[in-house]
């Protein structure tokens, strides 16, 4: 079977304003790197389409879902009045092609359409709490693709892994203390958002299914390896996911502007063989990836090809 890819130039319309980082450069520069290695012509297509009020209800509280939809409301630009997060004219749209987008993508893994798929979408979505969009995010596109592989495939047990170099605390959050979905995230500490010391671990029926790494500035594979073979690896073991969803961050990579982790490509590449066998082992492959951070556009594009090479190796 072929790897899914979700890849559209709609999603260049969120313009979160000139000179910010999270640009729509950033997926110019995925479809120009995937398009030189002919790599998208080796993927099945997936594609884009509109989250549903009641796919981001399993996840976003309404009273979020009411904010976003008043003030992101397609007649002009500014902040999002949750926190850091710009949004534009189109800003809406696309974060709800997003959301959608990868929802179809888990479709074709649970359905066996695809062996595993890998999703370019912009905003991110990590940070992104229940009731709460910050750090460039507007829907936490992860977790309502958790909770839809639950809701429509019966899925019972989740892994989300995310190796963005910024903690991804909204993705914490909303499964803090519910034990169907394990969070497992390495990132650069202390920096944004100050959330995911090792002692955060999850509560009542979540205890023991939170998993961070907090790891200093300057940190490469040697640590960030030995974590995802050894103590995740192992966890994984007891947990047995049916589902793996990586949240793709590859600001993590060497030479970001918005982080000061020493990641390469071909480390990315080791990760991605890492989860991927987590993911033979106990979910018959089913492994979803979605792009989260990554800001020096050319590194991304790089780290992004090798990620979707790796599993298209693996399908």
């Amino acid at each position: 079977m072929k790897t899914g890819l979700l890849l559209d130039e709609f999603y260049t319309a969120h313009d979160p304003g000139a000179h910010h980082p999270e640009a729509p450069g950033r997926i110019r520069a995925i479809i120009e790197e995937l398009e030189r290695r002919g790599l998208d012509e080796r993927c099945a297509t997936i594609g884009k389409r509109a989250v549903t009020d009641e796919e981001v209800l399993r996840v976003h509280t309404p009273g979020y879902l009411e904010t976003v939809l008043r003030e992101i409301d397609g007649t002009g630009s500014g902040m999002l009045s949750t926190g850091d997060t710009n949004y534009g004219f189109q800003t809406l749209e696309v974060a709800r092609d997003a959301a959608g987008g990868l929802l179809d993508a888990v479709d074709a893994v649970m359905k066996g359409e695809v062996a595993n798929a890998f999703c370019a979408v912009r905003p991110p979505g990590h940070h992104a709490t229940a009731e709460r969009g910050m750090g460039f995010c507007v829907f936490n596109n992860a977790a309502i693709a958790a909770r839809h592989a639950q809701a429509v495939h019966g899925v019972e047990r989740v892994a989300i892994i995310d190796w963005d170099v910024h903690h991804g605390n909204g993705t914490q959050d909303i499964f803090y203390e519910d034990g169907s979905v394990f969070y497992f995230s390495t990132h650069q500490h202390p920096w944004y958002p100050g959330t995911g010391l090792a002692h955060e671990t999850g509560a009542g029926a979540g205890k023991d299914t939170t998993l961070n790494y907090p790891l200093p500035a300057g940190t490469g594979m040697e640590a960030i390896g030995r974590a995802f073979r050894e103590d995740f690896a192992k966890k994984m073991k007891d947990y047995r996911p049916d589902l793996v969803i990586v949240s793709a961050g590859f600001d993590s990579r060497a030479e970001d502007p918005l982080g000061q982790f020493r990641l390469t490509d071909d480390d990315f590449a080791a990760l991605t063989k890492i989860l991927a066998e987590i993911a033979g082992e106990f979910a018959d492959g089913r492994l979803v990836s979605v792009l989260e951070g990554g800001y020096n556009q050319a590194g991304l594009a790089k780290a992004v090809a090798t990620h979707l090479e790796t599993l298209l190796d693996v399908a």
